[in-house]
């Protein structure tokens, strides 16, 4: 037994040499990952010594990874960005959407990693901003914001985007708001083909091009009558996409936004146990009425499944579209503040301790002994160095 209340750093720890014995050494990206959540607030990594002013109580402060893919470093981000995404909410009905794709095309993306999914986030991008601009539906600009999951609750490979967009859009030509007409956004069956049929138009020509490389198990596909015979059975397929009736309130927007936006493939508290080499850990099964169940599986597997969802380097998972794009929030995202009375909203930096005081209302500086004194820097610890054989 390793630890009744483990995290996935246990688990690396307890299987990540096994598991380099059965699929070999780690690719790049996927060894600074491991090396990072293993060294996350640990010695590794240095801390801070803090002394408190008034008790005189000394605490170690070990320093984080930061690292996009570690469960224990998302939360400043995610409160920073949705304290954001806060200030520029229109008081007016958000709709989440919700686009996926058939599994017979997850074994493309998992091996083309990179190039499916800027196929997908250009087939959901060009989807939304075309059937708006068209005069029958809304006839103007939208402000989409995207995020790629690429797992499902089993942690296993399940690219989809979420989006989240308002209510309405931009007529530019008359210079005004044009809100969504019964709380309707767009017909589901329009947008499931429209989708449809642009990504497979891209992954096609990706595919023809060489940027979709047909390796591995792939290599099947190089017999055309085989590729045509799958390309029939996908366009044969209903493809799913989700349209969500508006939230209630923006302040519910913001909520759903904070549990999709920098969220990775699994948390720390749904992990149950790690005993003898098997993980428990706790997932909702959709199909069955959203229950919760768990699932067992070995070290080596949950590192295999965990691992599959470890972006490329400098991948960028949370976009925005429309008048929601960085280049249109000085112009045509300041105009829509405008129509609805709104300032534009002023960045501004700040520290971990500022974003936990400031938007949690947390002071991590406060002596969690003393309950009143405050936490003072007294010294620095160099980290420490380690790498994975």
């Amino acid at each position: 037994m390793i630890s009744s209340t483990p995290d996935v750093a246990d688990i690396l720890h307890a299987g990540i040499d096994q598991y380099q014995q059965h699929y070999g050494p780690l690719p790049l990206q996927q060894r600074k990952v491991v090396q990072a959540i293993m060294a996350c607030r640990t010695p590794l990594l240095g801390a801070q010594l803090f002394r408190c002013d008034n008790c005189g109580c000394e605490m170690l402060h070990y320093h984080s990874c930061r690292n996009r893919h570690c469960p224990q470093c998302q939360k400043a981000q995610s409160v920073q960005w949705v304290n954001c995404r806060i200030e520029e909410l229109l008081p007016v009905g958000y709709y989440h959407v919700v686009f996926t794709i058939p599994h017979e095309l997850n074994q493309f993306a998992i091996r083309n990693r990179a190039v499916f999914y800027r196929l997908l986030f250009r087939a959901v991008k060009e989807t939304l901003l075309e059937l708006a601009h068209d005069s029958k539906r809304l006839g103007g600009s939208i402000g989409i914001i995207t995020v790629l999951h690429t797992w499902g609750q089993n942690l296993m490979d399940h690219p989809h985007i979420h989006c989240i967009l308002p209510g309405g859009a931009i007529d530019q030509k008359r210079n005004k708001w044009k809100p969504c007409k019964n709380s309707f956004l767009f017909p589901v069956a329009v947008v499931q083909k429209l989708y449809r049929g642009k990504l497979m138009c891209f992954f096609k020509q990706a595919v023809s091009d060489g940027s979709i490389v047909l390796h591995g198990s792939l290599k099947k596909f190089s017999d055309e009558t085989v590729y045509k015979q799958f390309l029939n059975q996908l366009y044969e397929k209903k493809w799913v996409v989700y349209i969500k009736q508006p939230f209630a309130s923006p302040k519910d927007v913001i909520r759903y936004l904070g549990q999709y936006t920098h969220r990775i493939a699994i948390s720390n508290q749904r992990i149950v146990s790690l005993e003898n080499g098997i993980v428990c850990f706790r997932y909702k099964d959709y199909a069955d009425k959203n229950k919760i169940k768990y699932m067992k599986l070995s070290v080596v597997e949950f590192i295999r499944r965990f691992l599959l969802h470890v972006l490329p380097k400098g991948f960028v998972r949370i976009r925005h579209y429309g008048f929601l794009a960085s280049r249109n929030r000085k112009t045509v995202m300041a105009d829509c503040l405008k129509f609805f009375n709104k300032p534009v909203p002023v960045k501004t930096k700040r520290t971990v301790t500022q974003i936990f005081k400031e938007l949690l209302d947390v002071d991590l500086l406060k002596c969690s002994h003393c309950k009143c004194g405050m936490l003072r820097k007294v010294s620095s610890i160099f980290p420490e160095t380690v790498m994975i054989t």
